[in-house]
């Protein structure tokens, strides 16, 4: 007869048992801004088209009254906003990495996918621009 090996295991009630992979969408936040490395570029704001995924992750469900258990796409855009609004970027590469650098101080962030696209820069194109995907590769030393 073949004894039977099961052992009980105690779940400590402090711990959740689920993660949850979480994805703020933000499309075509379009703005104007002053933006670009040729001197007609200098001269006057241009419309630019911001698209992002953020992932994040959390060990507990949203609390529906404490907008802090989430990553608020309210201020993601406001952030964006106060970045781009007294700033000359050459690059649109520069810019992303700013808005990467401010956003990834929030610590539940692991991964950023951003779209910038200029709107009226080349005649023959609705938008020029680049995508970026950044995200953290280790856990904080």
């Amino acid at each position: 007869m073949k004894k039977n090996n099961l052992n009980i295991i105690k779940i400590d009630k402090n711990k959740s048992l689920f993660n949850y992979e979480k994805k703020i969408l933000i499309k075509e936040l379009i703005l104007n801004l002053k933006l670009g490395y040729y001197d007609f570029e200098k001269e006057k704001p241009q419309k630019v088209k911001f698209s992002l995924e953020i992932d994040y992750e959390d060990k507990k469900p949203t609390n529906d009254k404490d907008i802090k258990s989430i990553v608020n796409y309210g201020l993601v855009v406001k952030l964006i906003k106060k970045l781009t609004k007294n700033k000359h970027y050459n690059f649109l590469e520069t810019l992303a990495e700013d808005v990467f650098d401010i956003l990834f101080k929030d610590k539940r962030i692991g991964k950023i996918k951003l779209q910038i696209e200029k709107l009226q820069i080349l005649k023959d194109c609705t938008s020029v621009g680049i995508q970026i995907t950044k995200k953290r590769s280790h856990e904080e030393l």
